[in-house]
Formats: C-alpha cells, sequence, structure tokens
C-alpha cells in the first residue's frame, strides 16, 4: 500500500541556511534560458585558472601510489600534526602536535569545536557580516548566533567595546575571522588584543578562523595568539586557499597551550572519533605545504591585490555604489543605494537575470535586507573582471531609475 504523504524532515534543516550555494539554483534557471552566467559567488581559485602547486599534488600522488589509502588516525597523521604545530610555533604560538586536528577543511573544524561548545540555547558570538557556516551550523546544534557589527566606515573593523556589551552568562565562543570573509578587511594589532583581552576576562574561547593568514596583500599574517600564546584560543586553517587545494578538504585546527581548553580538546578529539577520519591522502600534502616550497604564495599575492585594486577602482566609478578597500584574500562587499522597498537579494538576481553575474546579497551573510549589500569574488582574470563590472554600470543604473521591475 502507498501513500502520498510527504516524509517530514527534522526541525533543525529549516533553519539551515548556506546562500553562497543556495544562490546556484537560481543560476542553474538562467544558464538554462541559454544566457552564460558569470560566477562570482564562490571562492574556488582553481575554476579561476589558479593551479595547486606540483610538490602537494605529487605528495598525495606518493601517499596513494605507498598504500596510504585507508583509515587515518581520527585526529590526524602525525607528520601533518608535526606540521602544523613547527608553522604555528615558528609563527608566534607555541603548540604541540597532540593538541592539532587535522579536519575535513576548515569548516568541519569549526563545526566539530561549535558542537563540543554549544548547547541548545546558549549563545555565541559571530560577526556581522559573517560567513554562513558559523549561522548555518549554530542553526543545527540549536545555539544562538550574537551578532557584533564590522563598520564598512571604519575599514570593516569590529567595535571591540561593543562585542563586550554583548557578552553574557550564556556565551560560549568568540568567532574572529581575520583576515576577514566576506570584507576582505584584515584587523590591526590593537582591535585584534582588545578582542583576545575579553576571551580571557571572561573566560571564554576565541574562535580565530585564519585560513587567510597568507593571503593579506601586505605578507603573511601572524596568528591572533602570537598576541598572548596563553589565552584561551583555537586557530583554524586549511590548505584550501593560500596553498590552492579547495577540493582537497585538507584543514586543520590547534587547541592553545592553556589547560583551561583542554576539555574542550578532548571533546573535539571524542567527536573526530565519530567521524573515523579526515581525507587520508590529503594529509600528506600538509607537510609537503608547509615545510616545502611556497614560491607561488608571492604571486598570488600580487595576483589578488591588481585584481583588488581594479575592483575597487571601477565600482567606486558607478554611480550608486561604494566599497571599501579590501587588504586580504579575494572578497570585497559593495554597497549599492537601494530605493525604499528593495533588497539586496532584489538587487542581486536582478543582475543574474539580466547580465548572467552571479554575486552572494548581503543578507546571505547576516547584513539587513535593505541595507544593499552584495558581495564579489575577484579571482577572475583582469579583463574578465573589466567585463563584469561594466554589466555591473549598465545594470546598476537602469536598475536604480526603475526599480526591480
Amino acid at each position: 500500500m502507498r501513500t502520498t504523504s510527504a516524509i517530514p524532515v527534522a526541525r533543525r534543516v529549516s533553519g539551515f541556511v548556506y546562500a553562497i550555494r543556495n544562490i546556484v539554483a537560481e543560476a542553474r534557471k538562467v544558464e538554462a534560458s541559454g544566457r552564460k552566467v558569470r560566477y562570482l559567488n564562490i571562492g574556488d581559485p582553481i575554476t579561476f585558472g589558479f593551479k595547486t602547486p606540483p610538490h602537494m599534488i605529487e605528495a598525495v600522488e606518493r601517499a596513494m601510489r605507498d598504500g596510504h589509502n585507508g583509515y587515518a588516525p581520527s585526529i590526524g597523521i602525525l607528520p601533518a600534526r608535526e606540521a602544523v604545530a613547527d608553522e604555528l610555533t615558528r609563527r608566534g604560538m607555541p603548540v604541540t602536535p597532540d593538541r592539532v586536528v587535522i579536519t575535513l577543511g576548515t569548516s568541519e573544524g569549526i563545526e566539530l569545536t561549535l558542537t563540543a561548545l554549544a548547547e541548545a540555547g546558549d549563545e555565541v558570538l559571530i560577526p556581522s557580516p559573517t560567513y554562513p557556516l558559523y549561522t548555518a551550523v549554530l542553526a543545527k546544534i540549536g545555539a544562538r548566533p550574537v551578532f557584533y557589527r564590522k563598520d564598512p566606515a571604519n575599514k570593516w573593523l569590529p567595535d571591540v567595546d561593543e562585542v563586550s556589551r554583548l557578552i553574557t552568562p550564556a556565551t560560549r565562543a568568540l568567532v574572529v575571522i581575520d583576515p576577514n570573509n566576506p570584507t576582505g578587511a584584515t584587523y590591526p594589532d590593537d582591535v585584534r588584543r582588545g578582542l583576545i583581552e575579553l576571551a580571557e576576562k571572561h573566560n571564554i574561547p576565541l574562535l580565530a578562523d585564519e585560513v587567510y593568514g597568507d593571503l593579506a596583500y601586505d605578507g603573511p599574517v601572524a596568528p591572533m595568539a602570537s598576541l598572548y600564546p596563553d589565552a584561551p584560543i583555537i586557530s583554524f586553517s586549511s590548505l584550501s586557499k593560500a596553498y590552492l587545494a579547495p577540493g582537497w578538504r585538507a584543514g586543520w585546527m590547534a587547541v592553545g597551550r592553556t589547560d583551561r581548553l583542554d576539555d574542550v580538546l578532548a571533546g573535539v578529539k571524542k567527536l573526530a572519533d565519530g567521524r573515523l577520519c579526515a581525507a587520508g591522502p590529503t594529509e600528506y600534502a600538509i607537510p609537503a605545504a608547509l615545510n616545502g616550497d611556497r614560491s607561488h604564495e608571492a604571486g598570488f599575492r600580487a595576483a589578488l591585490r591588481e585584481r583588488a585594486a581594479l575592483t575597487v577602482d571601477r565600482l567606486n566609478a558607478i554611480d550608486g555604489i561604494e566599497v571599501v578597500a579590501p587588504t586580504a584574500a579575494f572578497y570585497a562587499m559593495p554597497r549599492v543605494s537601494l530605493p525604499p522597498g528593495v533588497t539586496d537579494e532584489d538587487y542581486v538576481l536582478g543582475l543574474l537575470r539580466a547580465t548572467g553575474v552571479l554575486c552572494v546579497y548581503g543578507s546571505g551573510f547576516g547584513m539587513k535586507p535593505e541595507d544593499g549589500f552584495f558581495r564579489v569574488v575577484f579571482l577572475a582574470d583582469p579583463a574578465e573582471l573589466s567585463t563584469i563590472y561594466d554589466l555591473v554600470a549598465e545594470f546598476t543604473r537602469d536598475f536604480l531609475a526603475r526599480g526591480p521591475n
């Protein structure tokens, strides 16, 4: 006997929103209509022609040929953990390999940590705009995001005093993304120290998302824990961005040396046991990357610096659009002056349907829909970016003249 009722899903799924991916469904419709789509929604350097360093590929290939195709240790292979510990120690965050966990990209490390830290109803301080994985994971575990604002009028920096006012007895962690996605900002040491001092004062973990640390245009940024090695800081990074291997899902987290984090580390390791292991062969690329040739990084940073300058010049020249110059990574967060009653999603979907240019609306990163922010990924070739910004300029002129309809 067959019934026609839909099988229900858990309520938590309705709160799991990931705008960077979700908007692709609309792009597919545009492609089906015959229009070319220019994807500026996901920060994947490989899609835009950047190449994974050969010695990293060779390390993974060699691992596979040497038979390292079974389950790895749940916390990661020792050479990878040693390479991460040595790298962070050299850069001012003294940590031992037993406090490093290899993860399926930075994203899994974040999810493991938030799951270990926060109960349903607990609060986690996250920046606005934010990387949407944080809100998605918190929705899944039933914890509540509390947003602290980053100010576009002040180079997208947070206000430490505001963050302090938002801390309550229910606060379980403070998330800091520096260098920042989605704004491309980097934080000066006084801001970093202020945030760390809050974590110290209130005895809450600071989750330092540092995956873009090597992609600041003026050179690598030191780990936040280098300022206070004994503060309760957990650092996250991966091979995805600076090492140009996003599809390998080779990431890591390092738990600061303070014994206040010992129970958190134990909780993360227990959760890591449950998922068996990260991707074994790609773990062998971590020591190859961190201990090997990094000559590609200078060229990559130079390419990003050029694209950032082009992006800022072209977008700020469009009537109705303004953008703060990024100082790291490959993102910018422009703002379009929307007429009353119009949202950032109206603008972004209109741009997609009219031109095929796909960005992500700012409300997908926790911004107010009426504020008109959207994120641009500027990894494309400069000539292609120039064409894209021509399309954005033409569309914006018409959109602001007539509205979304």
